[in-house]
């Protein structure tokens, strides 16, 4: 694997790295933060509100999501320290199911290539790139082609000037905690009247359990607000993917990864806390992904203090663009070194990866119809995820009650164990995620962006049955199938 330091050169060796322990408590937790808090939360609260119908429940599933998100740390936490070493749930899934040979691994292989993709983000910096110039009508196409030239951009530097692009995704990322903090004060002086408004303060905490006119409540709302919830909190396993460069992760991991999690959840509960105390329930129903944009410009006017906090809500965007386009396309040649995705003697070459890491990600942009392709995109990539928390989930359980048989927990030194009443909410929740997605709404529900009901699970299906069918094709046609 390349430097992360240096530009990338050919290599001709496609053995594994030897990780020297690196990452200490606060470099963990800075790498579990900054990935967790990208776009998700200057974006997604105001689809979360559309979905739930109501602030209470609004809160409450944000509250929900940071729980979920402990009770899933707790079954990587036993996975990880039981099993050290960089990769993940593929190790994982490695470890419990291991017949049919590379079954497996080969799917869960090919949604982290296809979809571990910077599309989400890149859209979202479009829009605030819009939104800070003062497009009133944000065209959707617009903010479509700027998302094409972001992640070109990015893809250059991180090929052509490695050791810059590093240098800035690391100081773009203090901007993201720099704007929570500047939004949580915020609101705490306008709830306090130490800070005053231009128009009545929103009396948006009057009977919060109230839906706003019109909302039809459904399960299959609040099943894909939940999906939304879960994506903001994505990257809370990101700790897990680089294991072997942790010192000493028996401590380490097991201080840094739940406070880092009970930090974001506290975060992102008192930011949604401060969108409500300022913006009025029916603007804020209908802001979409521009939520902090219009929080910034109720607090400052139409000044050049609100143009420029959302390009700062941008830049925090392209921080996360640069982590995902740098990090990625790493995950894709390493999976390419085990011959679990096509062209693996390609992706092998780390250029290679990151170039299917920008064609991925623009095909993604420009091939949707017009419409909401941003709640789309984060759906279909939520989805596999929750399928394959599911397996992980059901692969410990087997290994609590084999454990003698499997050797597990068996070896040396302070692990975590995850009781089953807390794994049994991550099953219980990611297994509510992945069937009510399925069952068709209400026939008065109006759905988002055209598309239909089943679109985004049936594609990440789609996306598992690649991966199965190239298995298939390795087994049964490849010699060198192992």
């Amino acid at each position: 694997m390349a430097s992360e330091t240096q530009p990338l050169l050919p290599t001709t060796s496609h053995t594994h790295p030897v990780h020297v322990p690196h990452l200490g408590v606060a470099a963990v937790m800075a790498l579990i933060i900054n990935k967790i808090i990208g776009t998700g939360i200057f974006s997604i609260p105001s689809l979360i509100y559309e979905k739930s119908g109501s602030v209470g429940i609004s809160l409450l599933l944000w509250l929900l999501g940071g729980v979920i998100t402990f009770s899933g740390l707790s079954v990587y936490l036993e996975f990880g320290l039981e099993l050290p070493h960089n990769g993940g749930e593929k190790n994982y899934l490695q470890r419990v199911w291991r017949k049919p040979k590379r079954l497996i691994e080969t799917i869960y292989a090919m949604p982290s290539f296809l979809l571990g993709i910077s599309s989400a983000n890149s859209y979202a910096f479009g829009k605030y790139v819009l939104f800070a110039l003062g497009w009133k009508e944000v065209n959707d196409w617009h903010a479509r082609w700027i998302a094409c030239g972001v992640i070109t951009m990015a893809v250059y530097l991180h090929i052509c000037h490695t050791q810059l692009s590093t240098k800035i995704f690391t100081m773009l990322g203090a901007i993201k905690v720099l704007i929570l903090s500047m939004i949580i004060l915020i609101g705490a002086l306008v709830q306090l009247n130490l800070w005053s408004l231009d128009y009545d303060k929103p009396d948006n905490f009057h009977n919060i359990w109230e839906s706003y006119e019109d909302f039809q409540p459904n399960v299959y709302s609040y099943a894909v607000a939940l999906l939304q919830v879960i994506y903001a909190f994505k990257g809370w396993e990101n700790a897990n993917y680089v294991l072997s460069e942790i010192k000493d992760p028996q401590k380490t991991l097991k201080f840094a990864a739940p406070l880092s999690v009970f930090i974001t959840t506290v975060f992102y509960f008192l930011v949604n806390l401060s969108y409500f105390i300022v913006i009025p329930k029916t603007e804020y129903k209908d802001s979409g992904v521009l939520i902090a944009g219009i929080f910034f410009t109720k607090i400052f006017g139409e000044s050049n203090s609100s143009k420029l906090l959302p390009i700062l809500i941008a830049l925090s965007n392209l921080g996360n663009i640069m982590a995902v386009s740098f990090s990625a396309p790493r995950i894709t040649q390493e999976l390419a070194r085990e011959n679990l995705i096509p062209l693996s003697s390609k992706f092998k070459d780390l250029r290679w990866s990151m170039f299917s890491h920008w064609l991925l990600t623009v095909l993604v942009l420009i091939l949707p119809p017009n419409g909401d392709i941003y709640q789309f995109i984060i759906n279909v990539s939520s989805y596999p995820t929750t399928l394959v928390n599911i397996f992980v989930t059901l692969g410990l359980f087997y290994l609590h009650w084999n454990a003698d048989v499997e050797h597990w927990g068996k070896s040396e030194g302070h692990k975590w164990y995850s009781y089953w009443f807390i794994s049994l909410i991550f099953l219980g929740a990611n297994l509510f995620l992945a069937i009510f997605p399925l069952v068709p709404p209400p026939s008065t529900l109006e759905l988002d962006g055209g598309y239909a009901y089943w679109a985004f699970p049936v594609t990440g299906l789609g996306i598992f049955g690649l991966g199965a069918l190239f298995w298939a094709y390795q087994k049964y046609f490849l010699k060198s199938f192992k």
